[in-house]
This record gives structure tokens, C-alpha cells and sequence, in this order.
């Protein structure tokens, strides 16, 4: 739990409290693994601008990946933005935009962990132009082409001959 002294924020327009934490995320998985290998680090700062408490923050660190095409193993660095605005009560219950805080003395690490889980890729590529394997041998088809050759489908014959009558 990281708790972050908020008090001295709500109460005080202008004040500015700076941020520079680690985050522990070595027990979340994502894309069938436990890719988190060192500490996030969040730098930012909770400021209080007229009357407004805003966390602005940016989460950086790198993920161990496997690709979902080929399957090499990579390493990928990220930066998560993290931005909200912090409130003691809401007028609304409907709004979901606001962040509720509680107390005054708040745990910033669920909310930045949702963040970067949420901000993270569906699909994970080792480059964006990653060719995979080839499905019926196996080779990395980023190395070179493999000696398979061409697979024959009949069911494209009928566009073939469609094809071939125009000529």
C-alpha cells in the first residue's frame, strides 16, 4: 500500500504535493504471464488549482513479453499516463469520471495498477510487422521463408477460373 497524505491538497488552493514512487507488480498478470519484472515507477504530482485536486502522474517500466505470433521473447518499455481528478464527495453518484477519496490519507497504488492494466495492449507483437510462424512446419517466418511452399485450396478454384476467362 502506497498512501499518499492528501490533507495539506484539499486544504491549501495552489499547493502542489510531488510524487516519485514504486509500485510492486510483480504479482500481476497479464498476456498468460507474470510480466512484471522491476518496480513501476509513478512520477507527477497532486495539485490543488482553484479548488480543483488533479493527479497527474505518468507510470514508466518495462514488461518481459512473449509474441502472440512468432513467440520470441522481448522486452517492451511503456509510459502510462495517470490522470484524475480527487474528490471528497460527489454530487452525482452517477459520475465515474471522479475519483472519491475517502480520507484524507489515500492508497494510490490500486488506482495506478488499474490504470496500467487497463492501458495495456490486447494483442502483444514483438513488431508491429511480425510474420508469425509458419502453421504447418513451425519456422520463424521473421527469419526467412520457410520450404513448405504453397498451400493448394480447392475452394478457390472457382475464383481462379473466373480469373482465367477474363484473359
Amino acid at each position: 500500500m502506497l498512501y499518499i497524505e492528501l490533507e495539506p491538497v484539499f486544504n491549501n488552493e495552489g499547493f502542489d504535493l510531488p510524487l516519485d514512487l514504486r509500485i510492486d507488480m510483480s504479482d500481476a498478470e497479464y498476456a498468460a504471464s507474470k510480466p512484471f519484472k522491476e518496480p513501476v515507477r509513478v512520477t507527477g504530482r497532486v495539485r490543488n488549482e482553484a479548488g480543483i485536486v488533479s493527479l497527474g502522474a505518468q507510470a514508466e517500466f518495462a514488461l518481459d513479453l512473449t509474441c502472440d505470433r512468432c513467440a520470441a521473447t522481448f522486452r517492451r518499455n511503456f509510459k502510462i499516463p495517470v490522470e484524475h481528478v480527487l474528490v471528497t464527495e460527489l454530487n452525482d453518484e452517477n459520475n465515474d469520471e471522479l475519483i472519491v477519496v475517502g480520507s484524507m490519507r489515500y492508497d494510490i497504488e490500486p488506482l495506478v495498477r488499474e490504470d496500467i492494466l487497463l492501458s495495456l495492449p490486447t494483442k502483444v507483437l514483438c513488431r508491429e510487422d511480425c510474420l508469425g510462424i509458419c502453421h504447418r512446419c513451425g519456422k520463424d517466418l521473421n527469419e526467412g521463408p520457410c520450404d513448405c511452399g504453397r498451400e493448394y485450396d480447392p475452394r478457390w478454384d472457382a475464383l481462379l477460373r473466373l480469373t482465367e476467362d477474363d484473359l
